[in-house]
């Protein structure tokens, strides 16, 4: 079962230039996430698709889709999109998911080329979850740095909580951290 997951992780990351406008990988303590998107910031609408392996055997997919456009905030030059990410994730006893709502911004920095800050927040009440979770609530907050023309290394923090469908059940932090990463462009 690992062979085959790790084999289609390695696949598709291979097919990625091909299909893809950038690749985002980031480490927490606890996880990895692969990310790709797949139109520019140009684009009036984006797609992409990510998969996290936390430890503990927990495994987390999602699919993003959103309408995007160029923005200011002040007189910062900031790409913003409004949509939705669809959640799955699988544990050894309990599983689950959601389609949250929500959007993401990226700030750019004028006086400081290449350094940018985006947010992402999505939130899936209990009518948008299914399987073992009850609601959802994915934040990512990162400042990055475009080091060369086509690559930037990027921190920051990611929390993605799930409320458990069961009487009395706390939250569980499905992912939680901060984080440090790279995003290459194709």
């Amino acid at each position: 079962m690992k062979i085959t997951r790790i084999s289609a992780l390695a696949l598709s990351l291979a097919v990625t230039p091909v299909f893809a406008s950038d690749l985002d990988l980031s480490l927490t303590n606890d996880s990895v996430k692969a990310q790709v998107n797949f139109f520019g910031n140009q684009n009036e609408l984006q797609l992409g698709t990510g998969y996290t392996y936390h430890e503990g055997s927990r495994h987390i997919g999602n699919i993003d889709f959103h309408a995007q456009g160029r923005t200011a905030i002040g007189n910062l030059p900031t790409t913003a999109g409004i949509g939705m990410r669809g959640i799955a994730w699988d544990d050894d006893r309990v599983d689950g998911g959601a389609i949250g709502l929500g959007g993401f911004a990226t700030v750019n920095v004028p006086d400081v080329p290449g350094l940018s800050f985006t947010g992402s927040l999505h939130y899936a009440p209990s009518i948008l979850s299914f399987g073992d979770s009850d609601d959802m609530t994915s934040l990512e907050l990162r400042g990055s740095y475009r080091v060369i023309r086509n690559a930037e290394v990027f921190a920051g923090y990611r929390y993605l909580n799930t409320e458990l469908d069961f009487a009395g059940s706390p939250d569980i932090n499905l992912d939680e951290g901060i984080l440090a990463g790279i995003k290459i462009f194709f």
